[in-house]
């Protein structure tokens, strides 16, 4: 099977410009014809000149997530980069503050630079990643899976963690519980929400005035606590789907005069330490290191040349649960 350097010697060039040609990189007329002559001669394809110099040359991987300064993608990164040092690769991390432009950016810098393959965790469900597999560079989805893809992914069980953290308070004596959720577009969101409703249903309840969409940060957690707060008739206990609007919602229960003791309060992730001692909240811890170097051993795989179909890695979560409430 002739290899990258049996195009770079037929051609009269260099790997790294054979390289370059391969990924659309410009180079001289002159050279790119003399490579494209030469693969051509011995066809040897462009995806395989990609895979061949991600395996032989490339030590770098992409991290795109959503948050740095949330500390649930923080410890993605570090099982992201405790797995790839350990296999000698470096990762560079890409913040994308949510926001889709600057994603696209870091999606196509990644291919520019010829990166070795991207973990991602999107801003956009509807990412595209067209170029990417164009060019046959891995990618794994970590917590948030771009929609119509088919690719490696490693997620929470979100669905059961909104299960579970309902149930539990139910089972501490709260009645009229509310979902605090992400936005509906994305999937965990919706799936966590989605956990909470299957709950209430069969408890009897069919309250959709006490599900409430945020932006997933302490200030939509916080916004949506006030609004809960405000009803009529406002809800006993809050079901909060991920750990910075839970952060959010105490200090909103907290502006009220009141306590996760007055008004029961679960959340998907675990709190910082800071903020209130866990035996006042029913926390659903989350395997997040874990989702780090599960992705970064998915993405290794890969890099090595595994063709096997796409894979989803799912993580089971297990409530801790509070001291029980008197009723």
């Amino acid at each position: 099977m002739p290899t990258i350097y049996d195009v770079a010697a037929l051609a009269g060039v260099s790997p790294a410009t054979v390289s370059r040609v391969l990924n659309g990189i410009p180079v001289s007329l002159d050279r790119a014809q003399r490579v494209r002559d030469a693969a051509e001669a011995l066809s040897f394809t462009p995806n395989r000149a990609a895979r061949t110099m991600r395996n032989r040359h490339s030590e770098i991987i992409a991290l795109v997530i959503p948050d740095i300064e949330n500390p649930f993608f923080t410890a993605i990164a570090r099982g992201v980069e405790d797995v790839a040092q350990s296999a000698g690769f470096s990762v560079v991390l890409c913040n994308t503050d949510d926001d889709t432009a600057k994603e696209a950016r870091y999606l196509s810098i990644a291919v520019s630079e010829n990166m070795a393959g991207v973990i991602l965790a999107s801003a956009d469900p509807s990412v595209d990643l067209s170029r990417l597999q164009r060019l046959d560079r891995p990618i794994v989805a970590v917590d948030r899976v771009p929609l119509g893809w088919l690719i490696d992914s490693v997620v929470l069980d979100s669905a059961a963690g909104g299960r579970d953290a309902t149930e539990a308070l139910y089972a501490q004596g709260f009645r009229r519980i509310a979902c605090i959720t992400g936005s509906p577009s994305v999937p965990n969101s919706a799936e966590r929400a989605d956990g909470w409703r299957e709950v209430v249903h069969r408890h009897g309840d069919d309250n959709e005035t006490y599900l409430r969409h945020s932006n997933s940060r302490v200030e939509g957690g916080r916004a949506a606590m006030h609004e809960l707060l405000s009803l009529a008739s406002p809800p006993d206990a809050v079901f909060v789907a991920n750990n910075l609007m839970g952060v959010g919602a105490l200090q909103a229960l907290a502006d009220a005069e009141l306590t996760p003791k007055d008004v029961g309060v679960a959340v998907f992730g675990d709190l910082p330490s800071s903020v209130r001692p866990p035996t006042d909240v029913i926390v659903i811890p989350q395997q997040t290191r874990r989702l780090g170097e599960s992705a970064a051993r998915l993405l290794l795989e890969r890099i090595d040349g595994d063709t096997e179909p796409a894979r989803t890695i799912v993580l089971p979560s297990v409530p801790r649960e509070p001291h029980a409430k008197s009723v």
